[in-house]
């Protein structure tokens, strides 16, 4: 496979499949299909300078790399495939090597159990996420102590 440039910054996801060489672009290409078949409903968008999908919050964001096209589901609800194991290369973030069979089957897996988290747990978006955050802060401030009395 072809290296990955670095050219002008893409600002949306056609553009920054364009931006790939072309063996790279044909994956990305049936990854993106992949993912809108998966989640009909989701909408897709351009966040950290890499395609992402929503559906009540964040589905599934993908990208190039060197030597790999990586998803990155942020969850750890796809750990109950078992097949995810394989590819898995961190917390939230799955690598499937191009010199490999992309398995796009799982793919479509993954982003199926993405759809359930979120339509499951309702309010999934990042403000909701911060709020939950800021929640649990509040939650375990102690309480002032008491000046001694004189």
């Amino acid at each position: 496979m072809a290296k990955t440039t670095k050219a002008a910054t893409p600002s949306d996801t056609d553009s920054y499949i364009a931006s790939q060489p072309a063996d790279v672009q044909k994956v990305l290409k049936k990854v993106r299909a992949t993912i809108r078949k998966a989640a009909p409903d989701a909408q897709e968008a351009f966040k950290y300078r890499i395609p992402t999908f929503e559906q009540n919050g964040h589905l599934i964001f993908f990208s190039a790399a060197r030597a790999h096209v990586g998803l990155y589901p942020r969850t750890k609800g796809i750990d109950q495939i078992k097949e995810v194991a394989a590819y898995a290369s961190g917390a939230g973030t799955v690598r499937f090597a191009y010199d490999e069979s992309i398995p796009y089957d799982l793919i479509a897996k993954m982003v199926k159990v993405r759809v359930a988290e979120n339509l499951a747990t309702p309010g999934q978006g990042a403000k909701a996420a911060k709020k939950k955050v800021a929640k649990k802060k509040v939650a375990k401030k102690k309480p002032a102590r008491k000046a001694p009395a004189r």
